[in-house]
This record gives C-alpha cells, structure tokens and sequence, in this order.
C-alpha cells in the first residue's frame, strides 16, 4: 500500500482509508504563536532556550498536593506521533528508547522529490518537533532551571514514530500504532492528530481502539483544530465510544477560539500558549488540542498507577466527573469541563462508571414560610382586650396604693415652729 504524500487528502474511497492528519497539520504547524523562548516569534527552534519560570498550565495545579497522591510511577504511556527526541535532558530518563518503533515506510520523498529522513528504528528521531512536545507535557522529568516538568514526572514514555510533516501516515499506520503500543503493554496511549477532513476513516481503526480499551488501556485522543467560527463536526478517532475526546482551553477556562466543538468532546485541558520540551532541549511555546490531550493523558496515568484495577471507563468518568465547568451538564465546548487534576486524584473514594450532571445538587423540601396574618380573629381580639383590662387594672391599683402611702405619710410629719 502507498502512503499518502504531500496535502492531507483521503486515500481513493475503494480502498476504504483515508490519509491521518500529520500531527502538525493540527498542532505546531497550523497555529503558530509567538514565544518567549523562540529565537523568531511564531517559530520554535530546535533546540530552544530554557524556559525559566513556571508555565501558566502548571501554575493552576498544586503540583506538591498532586505528587502526594501519584507521579505515574509504573505506567507506561505510548506517544504515537512525529517521534520524541531523547536529546532533550529532560526526556532521556521518561523514554523507554528499547520499546519504541518507527512505523514511516523506507524510502520516503516529499512532494517535490526529495527523501524524508526516515529516522530511528526506535521512533527516538523527531525532525518536527511534535511528539517531542507532547511528551514532554505527560512525563518530563524536573529538572534544575526550569519551572516546567510533565504532570506525570515518573511515568515511561513508549515513543512510537506513525507520521511526519509530510503527512507521511493513515488510518491504517495508525491502527497498528496502537495495536503496537498495546504489545509494549502501555497502560495509556495518546494520539494527538485526527483524519482527513474529519471523515470516518476504515474500521480497522475503530478496531484497533476497541481492542486497547479491552484490554485495559486508556485512549487519549485530540479534538482537533478547525473550530474557528462555531464549526461542528466530529473527528477521529475522538469520537469513537470509550475515546477520551480532549478540547483547548485558555487561561480563563474558556474553550481556545480554534479548538474542535462537537457533542463528542469529553473534557478540555490547557492549549494554549503551552511551554514544553523541543528536540535537542530546551523549550517551546505552542498551541493546540495537541497540547490539550496529552495534558489530560498525564492525568489519567496519574489516576491508572495510584487506581491500578480501575477500567478504562472508571479513569475517563473520574476525571469527566472532577472537571471544573460554570455549568451543571456536559455542553459541546468544553464537555465536562477543565481537567483539574488534584480533584481527580483527591475525590477518587471510590470509582464511577460515568460522570453525573448537576454534580452537588440535591433535592430537599423548601422551608416552611412564617404564616402572614392581615387581620385578627374575635378569639384574638377577646385576648388581647382581656389583656389590656389586666394590665390597666394592675397599674390603676399600683397607683392608688402610690397615692394613699403618700397621704398617710404626709399626715405623720411634724408641724413647722412659729416661734415663741
């Protein structure tokens, strides 16, 4: 089979297979932003500058409450994507290089002719820079100078090379990605790219999800980026049953103008403006739902090494149910809301199997108002005359008493002398 070079377009609708998004096509590439630590604004560059302080995605979790709960120690997470780099200090210790596969076919040329670095057999090449990103937000390793490390500092990445900036990659690559990833028992799979033109691709996709989920495995899959004006549609593998769908928010919770709207949207995560890791170290600003997904798939690694019988199913409605929305229900922006990761990790006494609308509501009986009376019965009107005549016959007897204690005394005083 040929893979689909140049422009994202569908494979020929007999062979029931449509060509994936390259990953930059929805990420890097496609929404360019200026960057503090990019030597020319709206580019990164590889490798970039240190990232000194704390990221704005990190600052709004309480890192030290979070890591008291769970690192991610154990889990395994498979980054299907461009590659990641292991050159980036902050990447070395988090790949496990001995589990990671390159699946870009041999001998590979660009549109005009000229051959596509393949890479590494272990899919430790990234020429793009994406899967390098987004590794580096599930599971970089702290390190001294930067404010920035990956929610999940001890979780293992599995880097599985599927596409490049070409658009070198299909539903099919991508399906055996994750049927790969399972071999490598991941415990947690994220895919940051979506089809073509949001078009259903070939079942053996769906198949491929299916079997993952069976066997244990959480599926984090990006939303996608063509939502600027109120666009609807779905997007795969998103949109498949069990799928965790993740959405872009910005700084004030809000879905990110571009981020993908659909009734499939599970939660939303930080995609905007997200400093991580780059090729050969240092770091990069960028946005996306690229960024967004494997924010919440460090989560759910979080969630999987501290829960480790919880399903799939369990993992996904913890932290449907914890994310924090200014609505009671699941809406198509931002689903169920913000991913806080603390209160997924915190309020986890025991597991759910889907998230539940107007979360801390109940229904209790209203209070009993005071009873207003705009007049008074003859029953009320008798004892409130019976009680006038009591109390004025009680000071009309004080004050005669008064009165003749006040006679007898004046009686009793001795006359004044007139001489003598």
């Amino acid at each position: 089979m040929r893979t689909p070079r140049g422009p994202l377009r569908p494979a020929p609708p007999s062979r029931r297979l449509f060509a994936v998004a390259a990953a930059t096509a929805v990420g890097c590439l496609g929404l360019p932003v200026p960057s503090a630590v990019a030597d020319t604004p709206g580019q990164c560059s590889y490798p970039g500058e240190m990232y000194q302080g704390r990221p704005w995605a990190l600052q709004r979790v309480l890192l030290d409450e979070l890591w008291k709960q769970s690192t991610g120690e154990g889990v395994r997470v498979a980054v299907i994507d461009t590659g990641v780099d292991i050159k980036n200090p902050q990447l070395k210790g988090a790949v496990d290089a001995k589990s990671g596969l390159n699946l870009m076919p041999e001998n590979l040329k660009d549109a005009n002719g000229n051959k596509v670095e393949r890479g590494a057999e272990n899919g430790t090449t990234d020429t793009v820079g994406h899967g390098t990103k987004v590794a580096g937000i599930i599971a970089a390793r702290p390190m001294d100078g930067t404010g920035f490390s990956g929610l999940a500092p001890k979780a293992t990445i599995i880097p599985i090379q599927q596409n490049d900036a070409e658009g070198n990659g299909t539903a099919v690559s991508l399906a055996k990605a994750i049927d790969e990833a399972v071999e490598r028992d991941a415990g947690v799979i994220n895919i940051s790219q979506d089809t073509a033109k949001a078009v259903e691709p070939t079942p053996l996709l769906k198949q491929a999800v299916d079997r993952a989920l069976a066997e244990g495995v959480v599926v984090v899959a990006s939303a996608g980026n063509d939502g600027q004006g109120g666009n609807v549609k779905k997007t795969y593998p998103a949109s498949y049953e069990g799928v965790l769908a993740v959405a872009s928010s910005d700084r004030n919770n809000e879905r990110a103008a571009f981020s993908q709207s659909g009734d499939f949207v599970d939660v939303a995560a930080p995609g905007v403006d997200v400093i991580t890791t780059v090729p050969g170290g240092g770091h990069c600003a960028d946005n996306g739902t690229s960024f967004s997904a494997p924010y919440v798939a460090a989560v759910a690694a979080l969630i999987k090494s501290k829960h480790k019988n919880w399903t799939p199913r369990q993992i996904t409605a913890q932290i449907q149910q914890t994310a924090e929305r200014s609505t009671s229900d699941h809406d198509r922006l931002v689903g169920w809301g913000v991913v806080d990761p603390v209160r997924a990790l915190t309020e986890d006494d025991k597991p759910i199997e889907r998230p539940v609308a107007r979360e801390g509501l109940t229904r209790a009986e209203p209070p009993t108002p005071p009873e207003i009376h705009l007049g008074e019965t003859p029953e009320e009107r008798d004892t409130r005359l019976a009680t006038y005549v009591v109390v004025g016959g009680g000071v009309l007897v004080a004050a005669i008493g008064g009165s003749a204690v006040a006679l007898r005394d004046a009686r009793r005083r001795p006359g004044r002398a007139t001489g003598r």
